[in-house]
């Protein structure tokens, strides 16, 4: 089975992230490079370590997590199926049917549709990416800009985030601090009840609560 840095040097891969995220950035999005692949990647190799998966599923969770932006070139509508395609397209004869089943599920389940939690690597995927909230997402360097877009102020606004895992009381939490003064909490609720919907229900998958606290506030 390959590995993530193995991964990390296909030079297919390299340049199905970079044409991604030319193409989201032309279109207003926040990042979705390498910035936000790598950090996804470590937050899923973390929390599958966290809750005890076994080497081989922190590998493939890490593996899935870091690839799972790749089809945004092709369709942001639907690039978690072109992205699970794409994957196996690359690398079928460098993993096991079942390995090669399990990311490339992951990656076609990350955002939201009709499949329920089948696996633990899947569900690892969305806690890690659904996390990603940051200041260093936005890409718009105007304030005005920024001011006059929802995701952007939100991301701008967010100046702290962590997801972690508490074993003993069986909670993944992400701990956020927002800066009010640029948006009121409101609004990151707008824009992310369905995201921390989906996190709720991949912790569960998982036997975990999910937990989420904004500026020193419990609200899940």
């Amino acid at each position: 089975m390959m590995n993530l840095n193995q991964i990390k040097k296909n030079s297919q891969i390299q340049e199905f992230i970079k044409q991604s995220a030319i193409s989201l950035t032309f279109s207003g999005y926040t990042d979705h490079g390498l910035d936000h692949l790598n950090l996804v990647a470590n937050r899923a190799r973390n929390v599958a370590k966290e809750i005890g998966l076994s080497p081989r599923e922190q590998e493939l969770s890490a593996i899935a997590a870091f690839c799972h932006d790749i089809g945004n070139f092709l369709s942001r509508t639907n690039h978690h199926y072109f992205g699970a395609l794409l994957f196996h397209q690359i690398f079928q004869k460098e993993f096991s049917a079942q390995d090669i089943s399990l990311i490339m599920q992951a990656i076609s389940n990350h955002d939201k549709e009709e499949m329920r939690f089948s696996n633990a690597i899947s569900a690892v995927l969305v806690l890690a990416d659904k996390s990603d909230v940051r200041r260093s997402r936005v890409l718009v360097k105007k304030i005005d800009k920024i001011k006059a877009d929802i995701y952007d102020r939100v991301n701008y606004a967010t100046k702290f985030s962590k997801l972690g895992v508490n074993k003993k009381q069986k909670t993944i939490s992400l701990v956020l601090q927002i800066d009010t003064n640029f948006v009121p909490v409101i609004e990151y609720f707008e824009i992310f009840t369905e995201r921390m919907t989906y996190c709720r229900e991949a912790a569960q998958h998982l036997g975990y609560k999910f937990g989420l606290v904004i500026n020193n506030f419990k609200l899940l």
